[in-house]
Parts: structure tokens; sequence; C-alpha cells
């Protein structure tokens, strides 16, 4: 099939449509006021929805009912609903590689049917699920054993990208579910500090390798995965390399061929599909370190939140669906009123990888600068994502949402109850600390949306003009509040699954492929043609450009 046949429609031009006139028209001369909308308790229960287990309140956002009429109006104009429906049936919206794109098929109950392309997916996910589930219960109970005859006690991962930041993310975030026996570690980075630091510490006779790459070529993965190879071997001394390889090396990857001639028994390798994005594979094979971390009983709790959020963006009425509603604001934020970046804010340490996890699934999936028929985009597309956890962000970068220039959209997201439970006694209080953890989750975003009026400073005891103007909080600044009783298997699926349907929503008022990754290739290229020249050929070194020319010297005269 050619580019232009599986092509179908060009997206529509969201710059043209009738509510994209009129949302500049309600964004010429804006002035919102999140004082009085808060104090309209009917604004605030029309902007609080729930999603399987989320509660969402979208009442701090700097929008009016006109807005939201507008932001719908847009999506039924670019065909939203058109092309989430087209993603779910297994169409290949992913253009620029002709491909379907399924993740969500990851996430379907095994009595579900799905044919794509003449297979019914479901079948082939869940005979994946199945192999990775019974190879973790091995590791877990201590069936499966080291060369030495020595049960498992460390799961190293290697892999990149969507093959390590899923993974990462989630296997923090469930830390209360591990299993007490096995650790987990990761290793992605080519600078060889991180594979020298992973492995410290570490008993090769316990050690276990998960090597995740679809290819089984990926240069920083198998680069990895030879020094793994290598302090292997090194560390386990008089073995049989052949046999070693075998009982401490597994693979995520359909290569079969190259996962044999590394020394890995295929019938240890766990493949998943090219409709599987690299960035939305945390819940295929992808996941396998984490199904040893915390059992496939809870890995399918996780794929069965990530479905229920499936379910509410394929069903739910659009005024009342949390990912539309989300991702239109988002392109109001962007696109209207001139912000550039969005703060993630999870006030749950357990969460703290989860803006970096977000960052690959928002900027590689609409960093794009031309749409999916080729041509060049015509509104701004992308956010830089970004966060810390709460209440370290409050000692470092809050002051900037609060008091700066920039208009910084800010999503909060907290839980009810804790993972961790500890109470704080001191001078005869017992203070309860996820209470007033959760205390400081509400007064940011109260304080973002109120602020502080110069009255309000002066009421303090501030007389001097240039104090009070300093201590001054404009307010207006929007936040979106994600609560949930608890951090869960399940909440966590669902809160992916949430901001891939974000992005997706996004990219189709876009029009942009939401799927391929093209910018990512180019410097990876280069870097190959350029590490002859790295390593001393003066050849190569000489066809470069001048700044890296004098790059490649100051190297070479400090490397010594």
């Amino acid at each position: 099939m050619t580019t232009e046949s599986h092509r179908g429609a060009p997206p529509v031009d969201p710059t043209t449509t009738d509510a994209w006139a009129r949302l500049q028209t309600l964004a010429d001369g804006f002035e919102p006021d999140l004082r009085a909308a808060l104090a309209d308790d009917d604004w605030v229960r029309r902007s609080t929805l729930d999603a399987a287990d989320l509660h969402v309140d979208l009442s701090k956002n700097l929008v009016t009912p006109e807005v939201w009429t507008a932001l719908r109006d847009l999506a039924d104009e670019v065909g939203v609903a058109a092309r989430r429906d087209a993603m779910f049936d297994g169409e290949h919206i992913n253009v620029t590689e002709d491909r379907a794109v399924l993740h969500t098929a990851l996430r379907l109950p095994r009595d579900a049917t799905l044919e794509v392309d003449g297979q019914d997916v479901v079948a082939d996910v869940h005979e994946v699920l199945d192999r990775v589930y019974a190879f973790a219960e091995k590791v877990r109970s201590g069936e499966w054993t080291g060369v030495t005859g020595q049960p498992i006690r460390t799961v190293v991962n290697i892999g990149i990208g969507g093959s390590d930041l899923g993974p990462v993310m989630a296997y923090e975030a469930l830390r209360p579910y591990h299993h007490e026996r096995l650790e987990c570690r990761f290793i992605s980075n080519i600078d060889p500090t991180d594979a020298a630091t992973t492995l410290q510490g570490l008993d090769p006779a316990t050690t276990l390798f998960i090597v995740s790459s679809k290819t089984f070529g990926t240069l920083e993965t198998l680069t990895n995965a030879r020094l793994c190879k290598a302090w292997l071997l090194d560390g386990l001394g008089d073995v049989e390399a052949e046999e070693a390889v075998a009982k401490h090396f597994v693979a995520v990857s359909t290569a079969l061929e190259k996962v044999a001639d590394f020394g890995i028994d295929p019938e240890n390798a766990f493949g998943f599909w090219d409709w599987v994005g690299g960035r939305y594979s945390l819940d295929s094979a992808i996941g396998t370190s984490l199904v040893v971390a915390v059992g496939p009983e809870r890995f399918a709790e996780l794929l069965a939140g990530f479905h229920a959020m499936d379910e509410h963006f394929r069903t739910a009425p659009a005024e009342q669906n949390v990912p539309l509603q989300m991702g239109l604001l988002n392109v109001w934020y962007a696109d209207f009123l001139g912000a550039q970046t969005h703060a993630v804010l999870p006030y749950a340490q357990l969460l703290h990888r989860f803006p970096a996890y977000l960052q690959q699934l928002t900027m590689e999936s609409n960093g794009k600068g031309v749409r999916w028929d080729g041509t060049p985009a015509t509104a701004g597309t992308g956010e830089v994502f970004w966060g810390e956890p709460g209440t370290n962000g409050q000692h470092a970068f809050y002051q900037l949402i609060h008091q700066g220039t920039r208009l910084i959209p800010a999503d909060f997201i907290a839980f009810a109850r804790p993972a961790y439970p500890l109470v704080d006694e001191h001078e005869g209080e017992r203070v309860d600390v996820h209470e007033l953890f959760l205390a400081n989750f509400l007064a940011q975003t109260k304080a973002l949306a109120l602020g502080k009026t110069a009255e309000e400073v002066r009421a303090d005891g501030v007389d001097d003009d240039a104090l009070v103007a300093a201590r001054c909080f404009t307010g207006n600044r929007p936040t979106t509040s994600v609560m949930a009783p608890e951090l869960t298997p399940s909440v966590l699926g669902q809160l992916v699954a949430l901001y891939e349907h974000i992005t997706f929503t996004q990219g189709v008022v876009w029009g942009v492929d939401s799927f391929d990754q093209w910018g990512v290739e180019l410097g990876k290229k280069l870097a190959q043609e350029l590490s002859p020249a790295v390593a001393g050929d003066d050849d190569v070194a000489a066809q470069q450009d001048a700044s890296t020319r004098g790059l490649l010297a100051y190297y070479r005269e400090n490397r010594g």
C-alpha cells in the first residue's frame, strides 16, 4: 500500500473553522475572574467530572461557558470523535508508517475481539501476556534460578525511551506492591556511568537481565546489553558462557534471530507489534520487569485501569469526557492564550517519575511541524511538559508559576489515602502527615486561582508600597485538580491512559500524526557517522562543520 493511498482525507485545518474564529474573538481581551467563578457553586459543580476512579476539578481554569462550547465545536469540526473511533477500530491512522495505532488493544479483556488486517489482535495480546505471566511467576516463586542454582534477587531492565521511561515510572509508582525478595533496576543511558553504577553491588549469580528492544538493534540498548553480558561472565567466573546467558538474560523483542545470536533462548523472548509505539508500550511485554515486581494479578489490575479510561474516552459525551476536555483546554492555552509550557505536579512521591514519563508521551507525540498529509502545521503545536512532586516544587519553581509573567497551566494530582500513613508527634501534638501534605495541595491551587490583593496585603500589616507590590499575587493562574481514593495499579493505568487520550485529542486538533517520531532519527544517524571521528579518524573529522571540528579537537586534547 502506498503512502498516498493509505493517508486518506487530509486533516481539517483548525484555523479555518468557525469555532477557531469564535475562540480568537473570545481570547481577544479575555479577562478571567476566578474569584467570581469560584464563588459560584453551580460553576464548580458543572466543572467537576468523574472518569472511572478519577475525580477531576476543572473549575480553576481560565474558561467560560462560551469558551467550552466553542472548544467542543472545534473538536466536532476537526473530527476528533471520528478519528478516535478509527483508532479504536484499528484503522491505519499512523499514516507516515502505514500502521494501526492499537495500544488500546493491549488492555482489552480476554473475551473481547478485534480483528485488524485479518488478525485477531486480542488473542495475540493475551497469548503473549500469558507467557509473560508464566515467566514472572517462575522468577517470583524462585523456580527460575541462575546458572549456579540460586533464585533471582535483582532484575535489570535494559532499554531506552518508552522501553525504560514507562517501566521505571510504574515500578516507582507501585512500590507498595513490590515482591519482598525482588528488586528491579534500570539501565538506559549509553553513558557508561549508568551501567557501572546500576550494576554496583549486585551479585551476578542472582541477577537477571531483560533486554527490551523490538528490533534488537537499538544502539544504546544493545551496547548496554553487551556491557552487562561481559559483567555477568566476568563475575561468574568459570561457567559456560552460553549456559550463563541463557539463564540470566531474556528479551522483549520480535527479532528472534538476533536474540538467538546474542545467546538468549528465543523461547524467552516476548514480542509485541508494530501497532504499539514505544511511548505507548508500558502495558505490553515492555512491562515484563513490572510484572515480575508486582505480579500478574496487579499487572492485570493496571490493564483494567487503562481499559476503564479507554471506555470513558470512547463513550462519554463531550461535555463529560475528561480526556477530551483536558486536551481541548491545552489547545486553548497554547494557541489562544500564549502558554508555552505545562506543569504536572503530583502530590505523591511515588509519582516522582510521572512528569518525565509524560515528557516523552506528549512532546514526542505532538512535537511536529507538519500535518499528517505533509503540509505545514497551521497552528502552534506541542507544549513543554515538566514538573516535580509536591511539596518539593513549592520550594523551587512555584515562584514563577505564582508571580512570574508567563502563563503556566498546571495539573495537580493527589490521593485521599496515603501509601504510607505516618503521624508526626511533636510537643504533645499528633499530626497526620498526609493531611498536612494534602493541605498544601489544596492551598496551592487556591492561591494560584485567587491570588492576594494589595488590600489583603495591607490588612496583614504591610504599609510600604514596594513591599505591598512584592507581596501581591495576581491570581487567575489556571490549574486542574485530579484526585483518586489511592494510588493503586488500576488508578495508575487510568492516569496514564488519561494523558494518552489528552495527547491524542490535541494531535487531532492540530492535524499531526501523534504516533510517529521521525525527529529522533536524524541525531541517531549522525551519531553513528561521527563515531569514527570521535575515535580519532582525521578524515571523518575534517568533513564536519567548524563547530563540530572544534568540539572534537577539544575532546581529543582533554581525553588524553
